[in-house]
């Protein structure tokens, strides 16, 4: 070995700094393993099952019973005449009835779970040893359920439309101000009633994971939201109580019908997505404010 490589520094080692992944990175990793967790545990995979056999159910009994399309003395969804001669309109059916409780009870289970959960179990503190923060932390657990609430939606749409089609045919999509428009046109409106209700749904789940925050049993946690959700919409059916209807976290979940007309009735549908946000920001801020600061030893 000659002197100049004797004399020559050994290489340095890399700093502390340099072998920690980059925040970004952390961050998705963290992302990922959530929306692993989220759809792989068993539970939930039977909560998407159920949503999508719904559909299916909801189908096979209006084919069983022989609803007569056009007809009928008009009860039920604006939706349950046209189901029989578009299959389409069992998608709009199906979302309808399952905002009332199946969809509400996904958002209770997997936001109540997020945070109190993993209190529960003993492995929120090691989450934080994670280099993304607490509010990292938590924005990761809202999108995870943010996702699984949209998949669980978008899985009741497709699954009603498949049925709708084997069942009743798919045809031009007569609107609710009897305008008819193309199949694809009617599917593109079916898109945009699906991520409504996914909207409606999320500022739900930004309620229950404040709730989340503040508790380290799950199981509370979700039946809190879901008594919020029935609640309301108990609520919002009393005309006594009408001065509050507009500020329930419920009354506008069903304005997604604006988007089935023709030109399409936006004032319902924004003044729900304002609703909507505002939920998002008050609840997302409480649970925040809890979450970052609250001594976590479990």
């Amino acid at each position: 070995m000659s002197t100049a490589e004797l004399a020559a520094p050994p290489p340095a080692a890399a700093s502390p700094d340099e072998r920690r992944p980059s925040p970004v990175r952390a961050w998705l990793r963290l992302l990922r393993s959530e929306l692993g967790l989220l759809f792989l545990r068993l539970r939930n995979l039977v909560l998407l099952a159920v949503v999508a056999a719904i559909p299916v159910i909801v189908g096979i009994a209006l084919k069983l019973a022989g609803h007569p399309a056009g007809g009928g003395g008009g009860n039920g969804p604006a939706f349950l005449n046209q189901v029989a001669g578009n299959g389409v309109f069992l998608a709009f059916l199906a979302l309808t009835v399952m905002m009332t409780l199946v969809l509400p009870l996904v958002v209770a289970v997997v936001s109540g779970d997020s945070v109190a959960g993993e209190a529960g179990h003993g492995t929120l503190r090691y989450l934080l040893t994670v280099p993304a923060g607490r509010t990292r932390l938590l924005g990761i657990k809202y999108i995870g359920v943010a996702v699984f609430i949209l998949a669980a939606c978008l899985l009741v749409s497709v699954v009603s439309v498949i049925t709708g089609a084997i069942l009743f045919g798919v045809g031009p999509v007569t609107l609710l101000s009897g305008t008819a428009i193309s199949l694809a046109a009617g599917l593109l409106r079916l898109l945009l009633v699906t991520l409504y209700v996914a909207a409606a749904l999320a500022a739900l789940a930004a309620i229950g994971l404040a709730i989340s925050t503040v508790t380290e049993h799950a199981i509370a946690a979700m039946a809190a939201l879901l008594i919020i959700a029935v609640g309301s919409e108990v609520a919002d059916s009393i005309p006594q109580f009408s001065a509050v209807h507009p500020y329930l976290p419920t009354h506008w979940w069903l304005s997604f019908d604006g988007l089935l007309r023709a030109p399409i009735a936006w004032s319902g549908v924004g003044t729900g997505l304002l609703s909507f946000a505002a939920y998002l920001v008050i609840f997302g801020a409480i649970g925040w404010a809890r979450f970052t600061t609250a001594d976590i030893t479990s």
